[in-house]
Formats: C-alpha cells, sequence, structure tokens
C-alpha cells in the first residue's frame, strides 16, 4: 500500500495541489481525469519522484518499484530494439551471468571440502532462486510476446531504436516497463501512439497485471475495461470514486448537484449573515454578536463548484454544396517508399454519405492511402477519379505546417470564419482547448498537440463535403472528443476517420477498412461489429492452427483422407495418444525419483560433499530438472489432445 498524506505544490502562485490525500492499494487499477491543466500528469511526475513537492509526505513500503511511461519521448539510445527492450531484465541479467561465473569457476576448482568452496554452491542456489523469482530463463520468450503485442514484427527487433519514430520508442518503453513488472505502474496517455490490435492486447494484459495501476487516458473504452477506481483532480483537490470512467461520470452527476444544493443552502445563509451584520453593526448593544457573526462568516469554508465547460456543445460544420454520388473511385492504385511496397493494387469507392473507419496495424497504410485519396501524396501507378463537386478537407498534425507561424491562434481561425460563428470564436477554440490568454499565443511556439488541434478546429469552420481525419482524437480531452463527435454525426456529407479510439468510432462510422497485409478488407458495420467480427474469426483462426497442429503431431493426415475410415481412425488415434501419455508418465516418474534420490543427498553434509567433487554434478542435475518441465510440457499436450 502507497499513502499520499497532505501534499501540497504550487506554480506562480496557484495552487496545483492542496492537501491531497489518497491511499495506493496493491492491485488498484485507477483512472486519473480532470480538465486539461487540472495537474494529472503533474501527479504521476509526483508519484514517480520526478517532482518536488511543496508539503506533505508520500510513503511507499521498502523496495517499491515504480515504472513510468510519459506522454513524450525522444532517445538516442544506440542499441536495437530488442536490446534495448531487455535492459528491462537487468537484474535477471546479471544473475545469470554471476551463475555462468560461478558454474565455471566450480568446474575449475577441486577444493571441494574448503570452506569457500561451500560458501561458492551457498551462493549458487541463492543466484538461482534469484534468477526464478525475475524469470531470467523465459527473457526472450517475454520480450518477443510484449514486443510482438505492441506491433512490433520480428524483422523489427534489431531496427536501431534512433531510427524509430518517437511513437514507437514509446511503444519499446512502454514493453520495458510490462517486463519490468514494477509495483506501481504509472501511464500517461498509453494508447496514443497504439493502434487498435495493439490497444486490445495491452488492455488485456493490464486487466491482468498483478500490480497496481494509474493511468491518464482520454479512451473512455480503455478506461472502463481497465480501471475500477477513478480520480478526479478538480481545483486543487480530488474526489475519489469507487468506479470505471463511464460510471464515475454518472456519480459524479449526481455528487455535483449535492454540491450546487449545499452551496445554494450556503449561499442564503451567508446572505442571512451579512444582513445580520449590518442590521447590528451600528447599535452598541448587538456590537459584541455583530462581531461574532463576522468571525462565523470569515472561519466558513466557501463551497466552490467548478464550471461546466458546455459551450459549443451544439457544433456544426458550415453547410456546403453536396457532391455527386461518386466521391471517390480508386482504382489500383500503387505506392512504394523505395523497396517497400506500403499499397499494392488496391480499389475503393467512397460513395456520398459514406462514414468509413479506416483501421488495422501501424505501418499497413491507412496515413499513406488517406493522403493518396485527397491528394496530398504521389502515388506509383492506379488510377484516382474525384467525383463531381467533391470539396475536400484534410486533417492531420502535419496539416499544422501550413498555418503561418506569426499568426496568433485566434488569428488562425478568424480568417476562414464566416456567419455567426464569429461571435463564437473563443468558445470554440475553448472546445480545443485554448483557453483565456491561449488563444493570443503564435502558431510558431505551439506544441505539436496544441498545433493538431488548432489545425482541426481551422478544418471545422471550412465548408467541405468530404472530410478525412486521420487520428483527430490523440491531443483531445473527453468533452472535446464528444463535441467533435457531435459534430461530425450530424455532418450530412462524407467522413474517413483514421482512429484506434473504439468509443469515438462506435455509432459514428457505418463501414470499416481494414488494412492488412493481404490489403484492404471492406466491413459493413460500426467499429464494434467489425471487432465482434474479428474477435470470431480470430477464434476461428486459432482453432484452425490447433486442429492442424493436432493433425501434424499425430500424422494422421493421410489416413483421414481415405473413404470410410473416420471410426476406426478416430479410435487408433485415441489408442495413440493414451499411449504417449503413459510414456510421458513414466519417464516423469523416472526423472522424479532421480531428482528426489539427489536432493535427499544433497541434505547429508558428507554425502554433499562427495557429490560436489564432481564437477559435472550441478550440470547434470539441472539437466533432470529441464528434461522434467519438457516432459510435464509434453503430457499436458498430449492431454488436450485427448479431451478435445
Amino acid at each position: 500500500m502507497i499513502a499520499v498524506s497532505n501534499i501540497q505544490l504550487s506554480f506562480g502562485g496557484r495552487a496545483m495541489f492542496d492537501n491531497i490525500s489518497f491511499l495506493i492499494n496493491d492491485n488498484d487499477k485507477i483512472g486519473l481525469t480532470g480538465r486539461n491543466g487540472a495537474g494529472k500528469s503533474t501527479l504521476l511526475k509526483v508519484l514517480k519522484g520526478l517532482q518536488p513537492i511543496d508539503g506533505g509526505d508520500i510513503m511507499y513500503p521498502k523496495g517499491t518499484v515504480i515504472g513510468y511511461l510519459p506522454q513524450e519521448l525522444h532517445t538516442q539510445s544506440e542499441l536495437s530494439v530488442i536490446q534495448e527492450t531487455k535492459k528491462a531484465f537487468e537484474l535477471a541479467s546479471q544473475y545469470l551471468e554471476e551463475k555462468e561465473k560461478i558454474m565455471h569457476e566450480m568446474e575449475t576448482r577441486t577444493d571441494y571440502e574448503s570452506e569457500s568452496y561451500m560458501e561458492l554452491i551457498e551462493r549458487l542456489g541463492e543466484v538461482e532462486h534469484q534468477i526464478e523469482i525475475h524469470d531470467g530463463y523465459s527473457i526472450d520468450e517475454q520480450t518477443e510476446r510484449v514486443l510482438k503485442g505492441l506491433g512490433f514484427e520480428p524483422a523489427d527487433f534489431e531496427k536501431p531504436m534512433k531510427s524509430l519514430s518517437g511513437g514507437w520508442q514509446m511503444r519499446v518503453e512502454l514493453a520495458k516497463i510490462l517486463l519490468q513488472k514494477p509495483d506501481l505502474v504509472l501511464l500517461d496517455e498509453p494508447t496514443n501512439h497504439l493502434d487498435i490490435e495493439s490497444v486490445l492486447w495491452l488492455e488485456k494484459f493490464l486487466k491482468e497485471y498483478p500490480g497496481a495501476i494509474i493511468m491518464v487516458s482520454h479512451d473512455r473504452s480503455f478506461l472502463d475495461n481497465i480501471t475500477a477506481r477513478t480520480i478526479e483532480v478538480i481545483s486543487g483537490n480530488i474526489d475519489d470514486y469507487p468506479a470505471p470512467y463511464t460510471r464515475y461520470t454518472e456519480l459524479r452527476k449526481e455528487r455535483r448537484e449535492q454540491v450546487i444544493n449545499a452551496q445554494k443552502n450556503q449561499q442564503r445563509e451567508i446572505a442571512q449573515i451579512e444582513r445580520n451584520i449590518e442590521r447590528f453593526r451600528a447599535k452598541a448593544s448587538k456590537a459584541t454578536f455583530a462581531q461574532s457573526l463576522i468571525k462565523k462568516l470569515d472561519k466558513m469554508d466557501i463551497i466552490e463548484v467548478e464550471e461546466e465547460n458546455i459551450s459549443a456543445m451544439n457544433l456544426r460544420f458550415p453547410a456546403a454544396q453536396p457532391s455527386g454520388k461518386v466521391v471517390m473511385t480508386a482504382k489500383n492504385i500503387v505506392k512504394k517508399y523505395g523497396p517497400k511496397t506500403v499499397i499494392n493494387k488496391q480499389s475503393v469507392q467512397i460513395d456520398r454519405g459514406d462514414k468509413i473507419a479506416f483501421v488495422g496495424k501501424n505501418g499497413m497504410g491507412k496515413t499513406t492511402f488517406s493522403r493518396i485519396l485527397v491528394g496530398d501524396l504521389n502515388f506509383d501507378s492506379g488510377d484516382l477519379e474525384p467525383g463531381y463537386n467533391v470539396t475536400t478537407g484534410y486533417y492531420a498534425q502535419h496539416a499544422a505546417d501550413s498555418m503561418d507561424g506569426k499568426d496568433t491562434v485566434l488569428e488562425v481561425v478568424d480568417r476562414v470564419a464566416v456567419g455567426d460563428i464569429r461571435t463564437k470564436l473563443r468558445d470554440l477554440l475553448g472546445c480545443f482547448l485554448f483557453k483565456g490568454d491561449d488563444v493570443y499565443k503564435k502558431v510558431k511556439v505551439l506544441s505539436g498537440g496544441e498545433k493538431g488541434r488548432l489545425a482541426l478546429c481551422k478544418m471545422i469552420l471550412e465548408p467541405r463535403n468530404f472530410l478525412v481525419m486521420d487520428e483527430p482524437t490523440n491531443h483531445l480531452d473527453m468533452l472535446s472528443k464528444e463535441i467533435l463527435k457531435s459534430a461530425i454525426n450530424q455532418f450530412e456529407g462524407t467522413v474517413i476517420i483514421v482512429s484506434h479510439d473504439r468509443d469515438f468510432l462506435h455509432g459514428l462510422t457505418d463501414k470499416t477498412f481494414e488494412f492488412t497485409k493481404e490489403g484492404i478488407k471492406e466491413h459493413l458495420g460500426d467499429i464494434n461489429e467489425f471487432l465482434a467480427k474479428k474477435q470470431v474469426e480470430d477464434m476461428r483462426l486459432l482453432a484452425k492452427k490447433e486442429e492442424e497442429k493436432k493433425k501434424s503431431d499425430s500424422k494422421s493426415t493421410k489416413a483421414e483422407s481415405k473413404p470410410g475410415n473416420n471410426g476406426r481412425d478416430h479410435d487408433r488415434e485415441t489408442k495413440k495418444v493414451k499411449s504417449e501419455i503413459e510414456k510421458c508418465e513414466k519417464r516423469i516418474e523416472e526423472l522424479e525419483t532421480s531428482i528426489q534420490s539427489l536432493d535427499e543427498k544433497l541434505q547429508h553434509p558428507e554425502k554433499f560433499q562427495e557429490l560436489s567433487k564432481d564437477p559435472d554434478f550441478f550440470a547434470n542435475y539441472e539437466k533432470l530438472k529441464k528434461q522434467l518441465d519438457a516432459e510435464m510440457q509434453k503430457w499436458e499436450e498430449w492431454n488436450e489432445q485427448l479431451s478435445a
């Protein structure tokens, strides 16, 4: 258990945290929420020890290990992906190296009865124990499993870290954290750089993670499926809810109504006190009473209610002339980057009114194909035919590069705004997290995320009938995403959205284009229907692979192809499996007996000294254990085949 007690932190006279206290239990899965700038990321840094606090205390159990994934990361590591990832096993690797040195020393020494030799054997036992604790014997297997889960292909493992984009470097850092298995995992927007398949894998991994997790995320589905507790950072304090995000929003609404009622009651009480003070202040006989009322008023804790940002909730895209029935036709499009073919003879037709989601692993060509469709990228061969009267709006992070760096945020949107919306530009910018004096910032000083939000806001103000949006929600908070989703739902034109955010896509699109190694596959229905279908297909594929493995193991493929033999072949196969199980059980019994005999001898000092004189003894002892593990694995596989 980690105890956060009365922590205080101020920036520039503003209280970021004002005596915040809460407990983190061993297996807590906590979502950290709050407005942009409320201090969510800062709180993660405080818990990691990267941000000093002005007061209070954080008490960790001795030996607590904390893993932290920031929002942005850039490394100049000279290592390859696999080498960098294996740094997660630094301690286990040290123990493996120490074991190798001890084994070598034991093989070369002959003073088997000396005290130092006995100490060496004792140390070997301690090192073996530590290797098992830190999973040192499965480093390669674990590393490969996590890297693949996060979207890396085996061909990527030897790539140098410095050649990767920031997003892929973040994945390596995330892999290291997951493999280190810290007691507390702190994640700041972990899904921002992941594709939908990697998000699903990470979600499953974190749900089963044995330690505590605190995460900041604007992915509602991700939070709902992992967390069971939500901490909201609000006005320098926190509200703690024993519920995942969606349930928290309901509880928060109820609590807010209670606070508003309490505030109204308090305001009535304050007004009454102030009237009494004015009434009795001038009377000498009541002066003391008036002073007591003033003191009471001074001591009163004023109830504050954070304002809800409800501006621009009814935001709509400006009307544009409708396009023809066919918006875009792509035939046999080929796009290569050097020797690598990213898009290979792909053909699609996009019709007026389509709402399409582009999904698939990163690197499969979603962004490339989007840029080709809007004319932002040349292709090598094929035909691209825009339909009649198509006006295109394209959003991507790099779209902000076309804006004049000398312009202010307000000037950028003011140049494209027409009609009544001009009177609400500040409200509109507020929806995209530009508040107060932020609207006077120059474009050239904006962060990448701020530029992306500004480009999205600018796009909304321009009348277009065909929108292509590449990861539009990456830097938006929950409310901004809801506003954007509502606007797209009301949009009467055609939309393509590249996104990994399931909650955002749900109910927004009616077609899903899946980008795979085999090409683009079209699925009817929204993202949840696609994922449900995909899950069934994956289960069928897994079952098919298992079936093929069984056939291969039993070598019965040939016999099964003969007509009329099904019943006899099944009986023959069952007998064979049972025979293999019996053989395994016999070998397991023999190995267990041999190991038990050696264990008994090792417990007697005289016999131990005698055995330790044999330089091959410990190597043979380990060999027997590995053989036993292998036989147990075979026994389990044969039993699974028998029960199938």
